[in-house]
C-alpha cells in the first residue's frame, strides 16, 4: 500500500491512480508537519503555505475519483451478476464513467441508446414466417433477403428469372404452329420438366421455410407453421402434376386412338408436304350405333367433311342410311361381287349402312379382315365422286361423354322434340335456344317419334356443327382429361399419329372458317333409286361455291356470320342466278319441304349457331 503524499493513511480501494496534471512539490525532510486531532494535516505556519494547500486540494480530487472508482466497479459487478461476463460486459466496464464529480454516491452515468437493429435479424412471429414463406412460392429468394441470407436469395431470384423466360420463349416456338404441342418429344418434355418443377418448388418452400428460423418459435408456433408450409407443398406441387397428368392422358389417348404403324392404304406422309400435294382434304365422319344388344356396327350417320387446306372452308356431305344399292370403284373387291350395286337383288334391302359390317363379315370377299372401314369409304367416295382420305367412328353413346366433358352444346330447337323409346316417354326436348346435356343431345340426333330419318340427319349435321363450334381451346384445356378419355373409349380411326401436328393446324383453321352442309335427301334425292350423276354434281358444285368469296346478307332476316356462304341469304345458291333472298328454315328440313334446294346451307342459318 501506499501512502498519501503528506499523511500515514494509505488509499483504499483504489484499482488504478488517476493521472495528475502537474506533481506537487515534496516537502523537505527538516520541514516539520502537524497533526489535528482528526489525522489531517495542518497547514503550515510558514512561508510554504500556498503550495500546501495545492497539494491538499489535489488529494481531495484524488480521494474523488477513487470513490468514483469504487462505485463504478460495484455497478459493473452486478451487472456482471446479472448478465454474465462476456466480452460486451467486459467492453461496457472499460468506459470511462460518465458520472460527474460530487454526484450522490447511488446515481448511476446516463446510457447512451442503443442502435436499432436491422430488419432482418428482428425475431418473427408465427404469421410473418408463413407470410415469408408463402412469398417465396410466387418470387423465389424473397424469404433468404428477409432472413439477410442476400447471396442466396439473389442467386434464387435470377434462377427464377432465367427459368421464366426459357418457359416464355419456348412457348412462343408454338405461336403459328400449334401442332406441334401434340408431338412425341414435345409431352415427353413437359411432362418431365412438370415433374422436375414439382420436386423444386417443394425443395423450394422446403428451403425458404428453414431459412427463416421457425426454430425461434415457441413449440405451438412451430406446429402450426409446420402444418401450414406442409400443405403449401402440397399447393404449389398441385399445378405441375395436373399438368404432368393432363400431358400422359393426351399421349395415352394418342397411342390409344391413332394408330402408329400407318394403314397400306394411306398414303404416306412426308414431313415436307404432309398432304401429298392436296387442295382438299376428306374425311369420313361415322356415328356407330355399337348398342350391347345388337351384333357389330350399324353406321347410322355418315357425313363426308371436305376441308380446304388452305382456308379451312368445310363443306358437310350428310348421306342417309336408307341410301339402296350404292355403287364401287373397280378397285374394291365389292365392284365385281356387285356389279349392279349393292345387293341390288333385294327391292327394299341393300342399305348403306350395312356396308361396314357386311365386309366385315366376309373376309373371304375382301382378302382380309376388318374391311368395313375400306369398303365404306369406298362407296361413299364413288358415290360423291371424292376421294376420302381418312376415316373416324365415334361411338354415338361415347359421344354423351365427350359432349358432358366441354359443358354441353347449345343450339337452336325449332320444335319439341320427345325422346326415349317409341313414344318418346322419357322426356322432351323443349323449342327454343337450349342447351343440351350429353344424353339429350345424343336423343336430339336420333329420336325419330314425331320426325323421319332424313329429318334426323339434319338434327345430326347441328349436332356436329355445334360441337365443332363450341370446343373452343379454353374448354378442352380445362376438361382435357375428360376429353381425352371419352375420345379413347369412343373413337376409332386410320389417321396416323404422324398426321396429327398438320391435322391440329388445319382444325384451327376450320373453327375460324365458313362451314355449310348438304343433304342428299328427298325431295331432291331419292333414296330408293338414286341419280348418281346429280348426287356428283351437286357435290362438284358445293365445293367450288365453297371457296368464293362470301357475300353479306342483305335484305334478308338473317345476321350474317363468319360462315356465311357466297348467297345473299347465307347459303351457297344452287344456281348463279339464284338471288332470292332466304328466310331462316325450320331445322332441320322436314321431308317433303321445299327450302331444301339441293344446294349446300349454312350451319348458322339452319341450326341457330
Amino acid at each position: 500500500m501506499s501512502k498519501r503524499p503528506g499523511g500515514d493513511f494509505p488509499e483504499r480501494g483504489r484499482k488504478r491512480r488517476a493521472p495528475r496534471r502537474a506533481a506537487p512539490a515534496e516537502p523537505s525532510a527538516q520541514e516539520p508537519s502537524a497533526r489535528n486531532g482528526a489525522g489531517q494535516d495542518r497547514p503550515a505556519q510558514d512561508s510554504a503555505a500556498p503550495d500546501q494547500t495545492g497539494q491538499d486540494r489535489s488529494s481531495r480530487e484524488r480521494g474523488t475519483r477513487a470513490r468514483a472508482a469504487q462505485d463504478r466497479a460495484a455497478d459493473d459487478s452486478g451487472a456482471q451478476r446479472d448478465t454474465g461476463s462476456g466480452p460486451a460486459v467486459r467492453e461496457q466496464n472499460t468506459r470511462p464513467s460518465l458520472k460527474a464529480p460530487g454526484a450522490p454516491k447511488n446515481a448511476k452515468a446516463p446510457r447512451t441508446p442503443k442502435a436499432q437493429a436491422p430488419a432482418f435479424a428482428r425475431k418473427m412471429g408465427v404469421g410473418s414466417i408463413i407470410g415469408w414463406t408463402a412469398l417465396s412460392a410466387l418470387v423465389p429468394g424473397a424469404a433468404h433477403l428477409r432472413a439477410g441470407r442476400r447471396r442466396t436469395g439473389f442467386v434464387l431470384l435470377g434462377a427464377f428469372g432465367a427459368l421464366l423466360v426459357a418457359a416464355i420463349v419456348y412457348g412462343l416456338s408454338f405461336v403459328g404452329n400449334l401442332g406441334a404441342a401434340v408431338r412425341e418429344s414435345t409431352m415427353i418434355t413437359v411432362s418431365v420438366a412438370a415433374v422436375i418443377g414439382a420436386l423444386a418448388w417443394f425443395a423450394l418452400v422446403l428451403v425458404s421455410y428453414i431459412a427463416l428460423g421457425p426454430d425461434r418459435l415457441n413449440g405451438r408456433g412451430q406446429i402450426v407453421s409446420g402444418i401450414v408450409v406442409g400443405l403449401l407443398c402440397v399447393v404449389v406441387m398441385s399445378p405441375f402434376a395436373l399438368t404432368a397428368n393432363a400431358v400422359l392422358a393426351t399421349r395415352d389417348a394418342v397411342q390409344g386412338i391413332f394408330p402408329s404403324v400407318s394403314d397400306p392404304e394411306v398414303q404416306p406422309i412426308k414431313e415436307e408436304d404432309p398432304w401429298n400435294g392436296k387442295d382438299r382434304v376428306n374425311f369420313l365422319l361415322i356415328g356407330g350405333d355399337g348398342a350391347g344388344n345388337r351384333q357389330g356396327v350399324r353406321t347410322d350417320s355418315m357425313t363426308v367433311a371436305s376441308v380446304s387446306i388452305k382456308t379451312g372452308n368445310t363443306v358437310l356431305f350428310s348421306l342417309p342410311r336408307n341410301l339402296q344399292h350404292v355403287r364401287f370403284p373397280p378397285s374394291s373387291p365389292l365392284a365385281k361381287h356387285f356389279p349392279n350395286g349393292f345387293m341390288a337383288e333385294l327391292p327394299n334391302g341393300g342399305l348403306l349402312n350395312e356396308v361396314w359390317q357386311f365386309a366385315n363379315d366376309h373376309p373371304e370377299i375382301m382378302h382380309g379382315k376388318n374391311k368395313g372401314p375400306r369398303a365404306l369409304m369406298d362407296a361413299i367416295g364413288h358415290t360423291l365422286g371424292l376421294r376420302l382420305d381418312y376415316y373416324a367412328l365415334i361411338n354415338m353413346y361415347g359421344f354423351v361423354d365427350l359432349v358432358d366433358a366441354i359443358g354441353g352444346i347449345k343450339l337452336r330447337v325449332e320444335k319439341d322434340i320427345p325422346w326415349g323409346g317409341h313414344y318418346g316417354t322419357a322426356g322432351t326436348i323443349k323449342a327454343g335456344y337450349q342447351r343440351l346435356s350429353g344424353e339429350e343431345a345424343l336423343w336430339y340426333g336420333r329420336s325419330r317419334v314425331v320426325d323421319d330419318d332424313f329429318s334426323r340427319m339434319g338434327r345430326q349435321r347441328c349436332v356436329i356443327g355445334a360441337f365443332a363450334q363450341q370446343a373452343t381451346p379454353d374448354k378442352i384445356l380445362t376438361n382435357f382429361t375428360k376429353i381425352a378419355d371419352a375420345a379413347k373409349r369412343m373413337a376409332q380411326t386410320n389417321i396416323p399419329q404422324e398426321l396429327l401436328e398438320p391435322l391440329a393446324n388445319l382444325a384451327i383453321k376450320v373453327k375460324d372458317a365458313r362451314i355449310t352442309s348438304l343433304q342428299f335427301v328427298p325431295p331432291h334425292f331419292y333414296t330408293g333409286s338414286p341419280d348418281w350423276p346429280k348426287i356428283r354434281r351437286a357435290t362438284v358444285k358445293a365445293l367450288n361455291d365453297s371457296v368464293k368469296p362470301s357475300r353479306r346478307a342483305l335484305a334478308a332476316q338473317v345476321t350474317a356470320s363468319p360462315g356465311a356462304t357466297t348467297s345473299p341469304s347465307g347459303t351457297v345458291a344452287a344456281t348463279p342466278q339464284a338471288s332470292k333472298t332466304a328466310t331462316p328454315s325450320q331445322t332441320p328440313t322436314r321431308n317433303g319441304q321445299a327450302a331444301n334446294n339441293g344446294s349446300a346451307k349454312s350451319l348458322a342459318e339452319l341450326c341457330g349457331l
